[in-house]
């Protein structure tokens, strides 16, 4: 009895190559990098080829994606985004909360905010000044919108009973 693999099944690694093993042949990954997008609500405001590491904050944590991660999706929290360039360079944006969606090579994020630096320490009051604020004003609306709707239910249902 033969208990060789068959020569159809690909067998990926998660060395920093990211090389696929048919057999005894060695063949590139099916792609080394990603393309990062991050949407707002008005424009695009990162679309960069060549992403090698994503890391970002979820609402249950923070984690990171590489090229070979299989395909996902997760609710962003507000936070820090960090990518690494092919070249090896970091860049950090500060993002609102959103939904990350990854499908093969491309991430897309989209936020309803987000900006861009190199000081951590300036991107990192900008969220807690910015984004946390905005929530603040948002619950404050929300509970607002919810009395209002409550007052009309109940006028109709005395409206309906008289």
């Amino acid at each position: 009895m033969n208990n060789t693999r068959p020569r159809s099944v690909l067998q990926y690694s998660a060395t920093p190559t990211l090389q696929a093993k048919r057999g005894d042949r060695v063949e590139a990954a099916p792609w080394s990098t990603m393309r990062l997008k991050v949407l707002l609500p008005y424009r695009i405001f990162v679309d960069e080829d060549g992403v090698t590491h994503i890391m970002v904050v979820t609402q249950t944590g923070a984690f990171g994606l590489l090229p070979h991660r299989l395909d996902c999706t997760a609710g962003i929290a507000p936070g820090i985004l960090a990518y690494r360039r092919n070249a090896g360079e970091e860049v950090y944006l500060a993002i609102d909360e959103g939904v990350l969606i990854k499908t093969g090579p491309e991430v897309i994020i989209s936020v309803r905010n987000a900006a861009g630096g190199q000081n951590l320490g300036q991107l990192r009051a900008a969220v807690e000044h910015e984004f946390l604020n905005l929530d603040e004003r948002e619950r404050s609306v929300r509970s607002l919108i919810a009395k209002v709707e409550s007052d009309f239910v109940r006028r109709f249902l005395e409206m309906q009973r008289g």
